[in-house]
C-alpha cells in the first residue's frame, strides 16, 4: 500500500511538471511572437533611431521573459533567444541603417529558431525526468502536489468556459463588421494580450487567460488577413 502511494505521489509529481513546463514554455512562445513583431518594426522603420527604438522594446521584452524561459527549461530555446538579444544589441550599436538591418533580420531568425525549439521541446531531454525517476522528493511535499494538482486544472477549465462567450461576440464581430473594422478591433485585442503577457506581476490564471484569449483572437485574425487580402 505505501509503496502504491509512494509510485501514485511520483506520478503526480511528473504530470504536474510536465504541465507546468509546458505552460511555462507556451509563455515564452507568446512573448517570442512579440519580440519578433518589435524587431521586424525596427528593420521596417525610416531611421536609425526609430529603429533602435523598436530594438529595445524587442530587447525589453526578452528581459521581461527570462522567468518564462528559466520554467520552460528548454536548452535549444533559451540559446537562441540569447542570440537574439546579443543580435538586438549590437543592432543599437550600429552606426548605419544597412548593418542595422542585418542585424536585426539576424536576430528575427534567432527568434525563429528559439520558436522552433519551443515547439519541439517534448522531443528533448528534461531536467525532470531524471529527477521523477530518481524519486528523491520528500513525501509531505509530494501530498502538496497531488492535493495542487488537481485545482490548476479546475482553474483553467472555468477559465476556458468563461472564454466561450468572447469567443462567439469576436465570431459575430468578424461576419457582422467591415473587414478593416473588425480586423482594427481584433488586432487591439490580440496586441494588448501580448503586452500583458510580458507583465511579471501577473498571476497565472491571468496568464492563462490572456494566452487564451490571444490563441482565440489569433484565428480570427487569419481569417481576417484572407478578406483583406481579397478587398485589395
Amino acid at each position: 500500500m505505501k509503496t502504491q502511494y509512494f509510485l501514485l505521489c511520483a506520478l503526480a509529481l511528473c504530470i504536474l511538471s510536465s504541465f507546468n513546463i509546458n505552460k511555462a514554455c507556451d509563455y515564452a512562445s507568446s512573448n517570442i511572437g512579440y519580440i519578433k513583431s518589435q524587431t521586424e518594426m525596427a528593420i521596417k522603420a525610416e531611421n536609425i533611431n526609430k529603429s533602435r527604438y523598436y530594438a529595445y522594446k524587442a530587447l525589453s521584452a526578452i528581459d521581461k521573459s527570462k522567468k518564462q524561459f528559466e520554467n520552460c527549461d528548454c536548452e535549444y530555446a533559451t540559446k537562441s533567444i540569447d542570440e537574439t538579444s546579443a543580435n538586438l544589441k549590437n543592432a543599437t550599436r550600429a552606426s548605419t541603417m544597412a548593418s542595422t538591418r542585418i542585424l536585426l533580420g539576424k536576430a528575427i531568425q534567432n527568434a525563429i529558431g528559439s520558436l522552433d525549439a519551443l515547439s519541439e521541446h517534448e522531443l528533448h531531454k528534461s531536467k525532470y525526468a531524471s529527477d521523477v525517476l530518481a524519486m528523491n522528493t520528500k513525501e509531505t511535499e509530494q501530498e502538496k502536489i497531488t492535493m495542487r494538482l488537481p485545482d490548476q486544472s479546475i482553474l483553467h477549465e472555468k477559465i476556458d468556459k468563461s472564454l466561450l462567450s468572447y469567443e462567439n461576440s469576436l465570431t459575430k464581430v468578424v461576419n457582422s463588421l467591415d473587414c478593416d473594422e473588425a480586423y482594427d478591433y481584433a488586432i487591439n485585442v490580440f496586441q494588448n494580450c501580448e503586452k500583458q503577457l510580458l507583465r511579471t506581476d501577473m498571476t497565472e490564471a491571468k496568464m492563462y487567460y490572456n494566452l487564451k484569449t490571444k490563441s482565440i483572437t489569433e484565428k480570427a485574425l487569419k481569417k481576417l488577413e484572407a478578406c483583406k487580402n481579397n478587398s485589395k
